[in-house]
């Protein structure tokens, strides 16, 4: 059997639910689902990825945490990240941007976070290190250069909380900036350039809790290198919390460009990025804007999607993916970064890609990083 160093898990969030009974139902039916169809390819003890919403962390009280605890115990398994990034509802109605909200401009966001760090220590008490992952600051549009100010004081207080933490109960906690299209931050460029703005600020307790949450169909969206954003973070010496497994939309024909429109759905934001014969980069915040320039005469080479598909597939028929990436990528990591598979956008596929049960592809593609991997 194959075996990896580095955790290997799924994020809860491809799961409906906002409360704390919807963690533990997903938990009991989805969660014991994959690792009975991974049987001896889980590993053990399990690692546990879990998005924890803000009526969940609100309902998080010492029942619920000895709940979660003997879970763990009977089914060997371990709380190893939390999805701290949507706060609100995430499936069966519209998210879009919605899901940037509360951004880290809002006290709201400092409040749940803190929350959530608070929650962590409480559900894995005996753990080394925790991440919790967070949105990219803020979406893009709406987003003012006075915001800064603000933005660095609260997550300098969210960073100052989890160094208390640390003291108190021995855990360390990774508060995991999550880059994405469209937002304040998405290129590397960009990230660097906000470590580089609050770092100046923070103590050496602080800056100890900060690093990245990877997230690789958003920069595979982006036309980003593998080798050479692993080069410039290990560089500027930030740590990567977590990589999110993950795989976006490519097409590289004009007819696949064309395939591109039937992933156009209600529920989620496809922020597209076309290149065009020169080498310029097109970026549109949703699928319908891509479609519009497309009409008006934009002629793309090639354009990515950010829209998360089964990473196990390296074509959809109509279309291609980012496989690529996760290729290129995932053997070049550091052997002890945790690795989150998060294909959530199951649910809104087009009918024909729907060709297994959530729990079967969510174990298939663990045991496609596995055998990618092959770590023996």
């Amino acid at each position: 059997m194959a075996k990896l160093n580095a955790p290997l898990t799924y994020c809860s969030n491809i799961h409906p639910g906002e409360g704390w009974a919807d963690v533990m139902h997903n938990l009991n039916s989805h969660g014991l689902e994959v690792m009975e169809r991974l049987g001896d390819d889980a590993q053990r003890p399990f690692p546990l990825g879990l998005r924890i919403a803000g009526q969940a962390a609100a309902e998080v009280d010492a029942q619920a945490v000895a709940e979660f605890q003997q879970w763990c115990r009977q089914h060997n398994a371990y709380l190893l990240t939390i999805n701290g990034f949507p706060y609100g509802a995430f499936h069966n109605e519209r998210v879009k941007e919605n899901v940037y909200r509360p951004d880290w401009r809002d006290q709201e966001r400092v409040r749940y976070t803190r929350q959530l760090g608070d929650i962590a220590v409480q559900l894995q008490p005996d753990a080394r290190q925790l991440s919790i992952s967070t949105v990219p600051v803020a979406f893009e549009q709406g987003f003012e250069p006075e915001d800064w100010n603000t933005v660095l004081d609260h997550i300098q207080d969210v960073l100052a909380h989890f160094a208390n933490l640390k003291r108190s109960t021995g855990v360390h906690l990774m508060l995991a900036i999550e880059p994405e299209p469209a937002c304040v931050l998405e290129t590397t460029d960009e990230l660097l350039d906000f470590f580089r703005r609050l770092r100046p600020r923070l103590s050496m307790a602080e800056n100890a809790h900060l690093g990245v949450c990877f997230d690789c169909c958003h920069q595979a969206v982006e036309f980003e290198d593998p080798a050479t954003c692993l080069q410039r973070l290990a560089e500027a010496e930030i740590p990567i919390a977590k990589v999110q497994v993950s795989s976006a939309l490519q097409a590289d024909t004009p007819e696949e460009v064309k395939h591109l429109k039937g992933f156009n759905e209600p529920v989620y934001l496809h922020q597209a990025i076309a290149r065009t014969d020169d080498g310029t980069l097109h970026a549109f915040p949703d699928l319908p804007e891509f479609e519009a320039a497309v009409d008006a005469g934009l002629t793309p080479t090639e354009c990515r999607v950010h829209f998360h598909v089964p990473i196990f597939l390296e074509h959809l028929g109509d279309c291609g993916t980012t496989q690529g990436f996760l290729k290129t990528l995932l053997p070049k990591l550091d052997a002890q970064i945790p690795l989150e598979v998060e294909t959530y956008s199951f649910g809104v596929l087009p009918e024909h890609l729907k060709t297994d049960s959530v729990g079967e592809s969510i174990a298939r593609e663990l045991v496609w990083v596995n055998q990618l991997l092959d770590c023996d």
